[in-house]
């Protein structure tokens, strides 16, 4: 049986170049390709002799053993891709998974911050940065800037000086499948900005920085551990506040956005969401929090 490693590197790096997947989205398929093939060894068998029925076991047995149902549709996701372009290197003669159905999974409302909830987190931030410590000023920053513009964390370190407008206020993205957009920030996150800027950022820089906005401690590009750890401790501080990371308030941001009555597609645009349907479930949460609103406030709800 050949050894699957050289093969997996290579559909990496296609994930990677032709595809555009994060680092994170390929850490993941291929760690449910090499818990397919260990599978399959256990089997006695290997890549050519993958099947359809192996393919359901393998999912099925993961199901058993209580995996979610998320996880289950990422690794049908990730056998899908797989196959197909070992169909196309001529790695395998026929797709075993063409007829592999991707497990539906119940999207449930993710947790947001009120409105007030928001706005006392970007406040808390702002106090810790009164005296201008450098790491308080950048953390600062870091929740308003992510809360002003909904992208994700993973946007936001990969931010380097140059993609910032700080006259126009604009932050220019790279996302999913390096895709380019540009996304307005208000003046608070431009205040934050231009304190870090300032302030912040001269402080932590050496030449290990090139050109990465956000730092870290010892002067390298911010880490998106590090940031998740920051927004974590922020949000906790606010009284009656779910537990909530940077894809809270990516959540957050939207909602509120669709709360003040910006346009659906506006809000695609903004988060870079590549279909209406996804940026969609936050009209739901607006839905709902709006008739909770009603329920406890109207005299005949």
């Amino acid at each position: 049986m050949p050894d699957s490693e050289p093969i997996l590197e290579e559909f990496d790096e296609y994930l990677a170049l032709q595809c555009g997947r994060s680092a994170h989205t390929r850490r993941a398929y291929l760690g449910d390709l090499r818990s397919l093939l260990a599978f399959a060894g256990e089997r006695g068998t290997g890549l050519d002799g993958l099947s359809l029925p192996l393919l359901r076991s393998w999912l099925s047995a993961a199901a058993a053993g209580g995996v979610a149902r998320t996880t289950l549709a990422r690794r049908t996701s990730a056998v899908k891709a797989f196959t197909a372009w070992a169909v196309r290197r001529g790695l395998l003669t026929a797709d075993p998974a063409a007829r592999l159905q991707v497990p539906k999974t119940h999207r449930t409302l993710p947790a947001v911050l009120r409105q007030d909830q928001a706005l006392g987190a970007m406040a808390a931030a702002k106090n810790g940065a009164a005296q201008g410590d450098p790491i308080a000023l950048r953390d600062r920053l870091i929740v308003e800037m992510l809360y002003a513009t909904g992208i994700r964390v993973s946007e936001l370190c990969g931010l380097d000086i140059d993609d910032v407008d700080t006259g126009r206020r604009l932050v220019r993205v790279l996302g999913k499948g390096n895709k380019q957009r540009s996304v307005p920030f208000g003046a608070p996150a431009g205040e934050a900005l231009h304190a870090w800027l300032a302030d912040g950022r001269p402080a932590l820089a050496n030449a290990e920085s090139g050109p990465a906005l956000l730092l870290g401690a010892r002067g390298r590009r911010l880490d998106v551990r590090q940031a998740r750890t920051v927004v974590h401790q922020t949000i906790a501080a606010v009284s009656g506040a779910p537990d909530m990371g940077p894809h809270g308030l990516r959540h957050s941001a939207a909602t509120h956005l669709l709360e003040g009555g910006a346009d659906l597609r506006v809000v695609q645009e903004l988060l870079g969401h590549s279909s209406l349907a996804t940026t969609q479930l936050y009209t739901h949460v607006a839905v709902s929090r709006l008739r909770a609103v009603h329920d406890q406030a109207h005299p005949r709800a």
